[in-house]
C-alpha cells in the first residue's frame, strides 16, 4: 500500500514538471511586456555604445558581468528553495528588474528612470497570469459548492480554495491545489477553487476577512457540510512561503485521506 503512494507521488512529480512548460501562455500581456523592456535595454546599449569611452565601456561591461553572474547564482538558490515555478518565475522577474534598473542607473540617470516607470505601468495595468495546467479541481460558484455540500455527491470530502487573483499571494501559490489533486483527488475526497473575486459576498459566510490580504488564499476541507480544518485558521495570518504542498498535505492529513481510499474505508 505505501508502494502505491510512492508510485502516485512519482507520477504526480514528473506531472508538474512537465506541465511547466505548458502551464503559461508566454504572449500573455505580462510576460510580453516584460521581454520587450528587458530587450529594449540592449537595443539601447547596442545604439549608444560608439558614445561611451573605452575606460567606461570597460567598466560598463565589468558591472553587467557582475550583474548577470549574481542573477545566476539568485537563480540556482531560488530554483532549489522554491517549491513552485509561479514564484521562481515573480521573483526572476523582480530580481532583473532591481538588476537591470541598477545597470541603467550607470548608463544615464534618465534611462534608469525611464525603466522604473516602465515596470511600474506594467504592474499597474498587467498582472502574471494564474496556473492553467494539470489538475483535477473544479471551479465552483458558490451556489454549486452550496448545493456540494448540503445535498452530498459523489465525495464525502471537499477540499477547497478561496482566492482572489487580484492578490499575488493566491497567483504564485494558484498551482499548489491542482498538484496536490493530481496525486489525492478520488472518489473520497474531491478539490474545488472559490474565486472570491468574482463573489465577494461569499468570504463572509466562510469567515474570511477580504480587508486582510494575509487571510488569501483560505483553503477549507468540509465534511458534507462540516468545516473539518482550514488553513491558515480564521484570524491568523500567513506568508507566501508558507503555502506549500507538504504544508497542505500535513495539515489536511491528504496521505491519511488516500490510505483510506485504497483501503475502502
Amino acid at each position: 500500500m505505501q508502494s502505491k503512494i510512492v508510485r502516485v507521488h512519482n507520477v504526480q512529480a514528473f506531472k508538474s514538471e512537465t506541465s511547466f512548460l505548458f502551464s503559461y501562455r508566454y504572449d500573455e500581456p505580462y510576460f510580453l511586456f516584460h521581454f520587450l523592456t528587458f530587450f529594449s535595454y540592449f537595443s539601447v546599449r547596442i545604439c549608444t555604445c560608439h558614445l561611451f569611452d573605452p575606460e567606461f565601456s570597460a567598466h560598463l561591461i565589468h558591472r553587467e558581468l557582475q550583474a548577470l553572474v549574481a542573477f545566476l547564482t539568485l537563480a540556482v538558490v531560488k530554483v532549489v528553495k522554491e517549491e513552485t515555478w509561479d514564484g521562481f518565475v515573480a521573483d526572476m522577474l523582480l530580481f532583473a528588474k532591481f538588476f537591470l534598473v541598477g545597470i541603467a542607473l550607470i548608463v544615464d540617470l534618465n534611462l534608469s528612470l525611464w525603466f522604473m516607470l516602465t515596470f511600474l505601468v506594467i504592474y499597474t495595468f498587467t498582472q502574471q497570469p494564474a496556473y492553467m495546467g494539470l489538475g483535477a479541481v473544479a471551479q465552483l460558484t458558490p451556489l454549486q459548492l452550496e448545493t456540494l455540500l448540503t445535498e452530498g455527491g459523489t465525495s464525502r470530502f471537499w477540499l477547497v480554495e478561496f482566492r482572489s487573483l487580484v492578490s499575488s499571494t493566491c497567483i504564485r501559490t494558484s498551482r499548489t491545489l491542482p498538484e496536490l489533486s493530481i496525486t489525492f483527488a478520488n472518489k473520497h475526497i474531491s478539490f474545488g477553487v472559490v474565486d472570491l473575486g468574482l463573489f465577494p459576498n461569499t468570504a463572509e459566510r466562510f469567515g474570511i476577512s477580504l480587508g486582510m490580504p494575509d487571510q488569501l488564499p483560505t483553503f477549507i476541507l468540509f465534511e458534507n457540510n462540516e468545516e473539518v480544518s482550514r488553513f491558515p485558521e480564521m484570524h491568523s495570518s500567513t506568508k507566501v512561503e508558507d503555502i506549500t504542498k507538504k504544508r497542505l498535505c500535513r495539515h489536511f492529513e491528504l496521505d491519511k485521506h488516500l490510505l483510506d481510499y485504497i483501503s475502502g474505508k
